[in-house]
């Protein structure tokens, strides 16, 4: 094992950080807020994966913590590298699994009749908090890709994760025989 080596670089001392590609930027631009909301994201879905016991939905968790790993490493590269190829692309079946993932999941749950309370049992609580991770690095990345285009396909895999994240809520559910919470207009009264 090599000892010299140090997590620390102290190059960021000053709030700036080097992208893939060796542009220095602000810790705060939106480029380095939007990789690190993923992996915000990605620390919940690991928390989530070491929490669940079914087999299927770990298998899928897994799949997910690398692509997210990898959705960060491209979020990384600086626009002006974004013509180099550093690592695999995000494509089309990314996305396309995490729907039939979704449909797996769905088949056997009741029809949804009410809007749920992210709650019930700490599963669906993970689950739900992972959601709502998914929709804020969501929300920041458009921002991004308003000013920086951002990979459509980066964008569709997150948007549809986030519905992931609410059925496997809902299959947490089920399969710890916790109804589903239902809200009630007019009961926080």
């Amino acid at each position: 094992m090599n000892n010299d080596w140090k997590i620390y670089t102290r190059k960021g001392d000053n709030g700036t950080t080097t992208l893939i590609g060796g542009k220095i930027v602000s810790k705060s631009c939106v480029r380095v807020e939007s990789y690190g909301l993923v992996d915000e994201l990605n620390s919940f879905v690991g928390h989530l994966y070491d929490q669940v016991d079914d087999s299927a939905n770990r298998a899928f968790l897994f799949e997910i913590l690398n692509k997210l790993f990898l959705i960060e490493s491209h979020l990384a590269v600086a626009p002006e590298a974004a013509d180099k190829r550093f690592f695999p692309d995000i494509v089309a079946s990314d996305a396309t699994l995490v729907e039939q993932e979704i449909d797996r999941l769905n088949e056997n749950l009741p029809e949804l009749t009410h809007f749920i309370l992210p709650a019930g049992h700490r599963l669906v609580s993970f689950a739900h908090i992972c959601r709502t991770v998914c929709r804020r690095a969501e929300l920041n990345i458009l921002r991004l890709h308003e000013t920086e285009p951002v990979d459509a396909e980066i964008l569709k895999y997150i948007n549809r994760l986030s519905d992931y994240f609410f059925v496997l809520a809902r299959a947490l559910a089920s399969q710890a025989e916790a109804p589903d919470m239902h809200w009630v207009a007019g009961s926080e009264k």
